[in-house]
């Protein structure tokens, strides 16, 4: 079985479990509801561990991780302030968090296409991440 889809797909989760990393921590301190911190330091704990999982595969393939765009968190960065700069609620926060879950779900689902030969065990990492991001969305819609 040719590897590199395997690694090609484990990297781009790895970048994807960065940035949901990244994007929760850029908005965690902004959040009032205490359920709602609760809820997003869960997620980002789901994250790490599975980005963790993820790293110890990589680390089999001896290859390196992957970090978000530099370009993709400059833009999360800017449309993040701009929103919170706008209106600094809540439902904000929600709404952007919700965003970023889509557009990550999408490309995972898109990679889990590309990737066809990758190993079962890295389309598990990547279903799981998947799952991740549905759940956080479900579970923030009532912040809306």
């Amino acid at each position: 079985m040719d590897n590199s889809d395997t690694v090609k797909l484990l990297q781009e989760c790895d970048s994807g479990t960065k940035m949901a990393v990244s994007s929760i921590d850029e908005v965690l301190e902004k959040v009032s509801d205490s359920e709602m911190k609760r809820l997003l330091q869960e997620s980002k704990n789901h994250h790490e561990k599975l980005g963790n999982e993820i790293h110890a595969m990589l680390n089999r393939y001896d290859k390196e991780e992957k970090d978000p765009s530099p370009m993709a968190k400059g833009m999360s960065w800017l449309k993040t302030n701009m929103k919170l700069g706008m209106d600094n609620s809540d439902a904000t926060v929600a709404d952007l968090i919700t965003d970023g879950c889509n557009m990550g779900i999408k490309s995972l689902n898109k990679y889990l296409n590309e990737y066809g030969q990758a190993e079962p065990s890295a389309k598990k990492l990547c279903k799981e991440l998947t799952e991740i991001e549905e759940q956080l969305c479900t579970k923030l819609e009532s912040y809306l």
